[in-house]
């Protein structure tokens, strides 16, 4: 019995140095470039998640040692609760404030109107898919978020525009597609974390004596953005108002 106890922290032990170690590699592959940001991210959440019944296991493996005052396994078995406890609340950190959030990875302020997205589509990562925003999310949207609307600014479009641009690069937005035409272009972001790249657009319009600015931004990965979006137009928003 003392040795089955003993083996049972040992692998605790062994289970909790491999999620630590699949957690940090994750997020280092995808930024070796050994991994893409979707399958590096998959090995952070497996980790995590697997986190939880192993904190079950190492306490249960602790208090057998414990009572039968075997005190390496109890050492490896606090070892074990201790990492996988860590990695837990991490994971719990994340996926309970996800639940405020709709399950859309697709936000606009304008949903019955929204910018299109055209350089995306001719985009390897994009290939396949549809970058059309799906009307479903519009109502969902406008629960969670009422604030992300249309911006309208009392200066000419054109100059808007430009300032619209040179705001998104500052932001580290990177345009792939400019039209001083139709006063809209595309961008990307990439998050720093997992490298997500998302597809943003932003059309500057006349309405009466000034400019409408309306902004869309999709994730290409995930579907739910857990508020990624929304808070990027919010940000770009703000700062086209101190600008302007």
């Amino acid at each position: 019995m003392p040795e089955t106890r003993s083996k049972l922290a040992a692998l605790a032990q062994a289970l909790a140095i491999l999620l630590a170690v699949a957690a940090i590699s994750g997020p280092l592959a995808i930024h070796a470039g050994v991994a893409s940001p979707y399958a590096g991210f998959r090995i952070f959440g497996a980790a995590l998640l697997a986190s939880m019944p192993l904190l079950l296991l190492s306490l249960a493996a602790l208090l057998l040692a414990r009572r039968r005052s075997d005190a390496a396994g109890a050492a490896a078995a606090l070892r074990a609760s201790l990492v996988s406890g860590l990695l837990a609340a991490f994971f719990l950190a994340m996926a309970l404030p996800a639940r405020e959030f709709p399950t859309i990875n697709d936000v606009t302020t304008d949903p019955s109107d929204p910018p299109a997205l055209v350089a995306a589509a001719t985009d390897p990562e994009n290939a396949g898919k549809d970058l059309a925003y799906p009307p479903e999310f519009a109502q969902p949207q406008r629960s969670a978020y009422p604030d992300v609307a249309p911006l309208r600014i009392e200066k000419p479009p054109a100059e808007v525009f430009a300032t619209a641009a040179a705001v998104a690069e500052r932001l580290g937005w990177r345009i792939v597609r400019s039209d001083p035409i139709t006063l809209s272009f595309e961008a990307t972001h990439t998050s720093r974390s997992f490298r997500f790249v998302d597809d943003v657009v932003v059309r500057v319009r006349a309405e009466g004596d000034g400019a409408r600015v309306d902004v869309r931004s999709r994730s290409r990965v995930g579907r739910s953005d857990i508020g990624a979006n929304a808070a990027r137009i919010r940000a770009f928003a703000a700062e086209l108002v101190r600008e302007t």
